[in-house]
């Protein structure tokens, strides 16, 4: 199966070596040259764009799974980028015959610390989270008018290997206090790379598949969790009025939502039988590969 990667960042990568080691053909467009290079090293071939702004196409999409790994731009309301480069290859005939977008769980916004599944209603309540609605129903137009198949894959927060907050914890930021902490979800980067190269390749899919873990928690408790395992201080905790002064908008939105993420039918559908169901499996396994030097 030859594949085309936009966006080749901490999952991408993984996820293009390992269909490179299954004999595909593997073509990555990445944002910066030294991104391109490191890829081209490491036997990925790679061009530097910037999607917003390209005009012509300069890989092909034929006959390729597209891996939409690359964010939108952080303004507006619709997802530039994904247009941008669907558009110039409906207008040359370059159509792929499966897009794979990984997109967010944000797009459900706040659900109140209900179970969710893939058929909750889109609620955005960011301009990010907007931006990725737009994504997935540009894209579902699309695939629809040019009759190829879409997956799309709604992504909580990811940890893994060269993925936890260490410096963060090492710097003594500070985290809500757990009491008040809405329930947060994620997943493991291994399930998460099993579960795109699934998506690439099952039959029939389904139109969205919630991707995570099955036990969500709270941000502190990720924090607190990480922070016990690597043997190191837990973050200091602030009250809602400090959190509210000190944290970052960014951090604040995030903790404006609380919902718990259903992955039944990534299971039972995709196929998708998560190797870390938990946190404390997870990051066993992690700190057990930084003991061994991985």
């Amino acid at each position: 199966m030859d594949s085309v990667f936009a966006g080749c960042g901490y999952v991408g990568r993984q996820v293009a070596r390992r269909e490179r080691d299954l004999s595909g053909r593997v073509f990555a467009v990445v944002r910066s040259p030294s991104s391109a290079e490191r890829l081209i090293r490491e036997g990925i071939q790679s061009i530097a764009l910037d999607l917003e702004e390209i005009s012509i196409l300069e890989f092909s999409l034929s006959d390729k799974v597209l891996y939409w790994f690359a964010p939108p731009q952080p303004e507006g309301t619709q997802d530039r980028r994904l247009r941008r480069c669907l558009e110039l290859a409906a207008q040359i005939g370059q159509i792929p015959n499966r897009i794979v977008l990984i997109n967010t769980t944000g797009v459900y916004g706040d659900c109140q610390g209900d179970w969710v599944t893939e058929t909750r209603p889109r609620r955005p309540q960011t301009g990010r989270a907007t931006r990725r609605v737009d994504a997935e129903d540009f894209a579902r137009s699309w695939c629809d008018f040019h009759a190829v198949t879409l997956v799309v894959l709604r992504v909580p927060g990811i940890y893994g290997l060269g993925k936890l907050p260490l410096d963060r914890i090492k710097n003594a930021r500070p985290v809500l206090t757990p009491e008040l902490c809405p329930w947060s979800n994620r997943v493991h980067v291994e399930d998460l790379i099993t579960a795109c190269m699934s998506a690439a390749r099952v039959k029939a899919p389904a139109p969205a598949y919630n991707i995570s873990d099955g036990h969500p928690s709270t941000m502190t408790d990720f924090f607190f969790r990480v922070a016990d395992a690597a043997g190191l201080r837990r973050p200091p905790i602030l009250t809602a009025q400090e959190a509210s002064e000190q944290l970052s908008k960014e951090m604040q939105s995030y903790l404006a939502e609380s919902k718990r993420i259903d992955n039944t039918l990534m299971r039972e559908h995709l196929g998708v039988v998560p190797r870390f169901p938990d946190l404390e499996r997870g990051l066993d396994s992690i700190f057990a590969s930084l003991a061994n030097g991985e």
